[in-house]
């Protein structure tokens, strides 16, 4: 979607290093930095929501040892994970 927004910028406005989001190297490279912002900035914040609505591993009694260790981890983590990768890659791509 930004590639449109700076595709026009570009034309339209002559915007100085708006002309970088043609090279796909570019974009990569963007959503991949955008990628790990994402995952810095919000996974413990997910984490912590997450431990708050009690979004917990249900532990059973089988006797393993560390078991007891995992009570209480979240087990949707992979929403963070899902998220920086689909964030970035709709952000930076070329829908054509």
């Amino acid at each position: 979607m930004l590639y449109y927004i700076f595709t026009y910028l570009d034309q339209k406005i002559d915007l100085i290093g708006a002309g970088l989001f043609r090279y796909i190297s570019f974009r990569a490279g963007m959503a991949a930095v955008l990628s790990l912002l994402i995952t810095i900035l919000y996974g413990k914040r997910l984490i912590a929501f997450l431990k708050r609505k009690q979004v917990g591993e249900e532990i059973r009694e089988l006797g393993l040892e560390g078991q007891l260790q995992k009570k209480g981890t979240p087990t949707m983590g992979g929403l963070i994970i899902i998220a920086a990768i689909l964030l970035p890659t709709f952000l930076m791509s070329n829908l054509n």
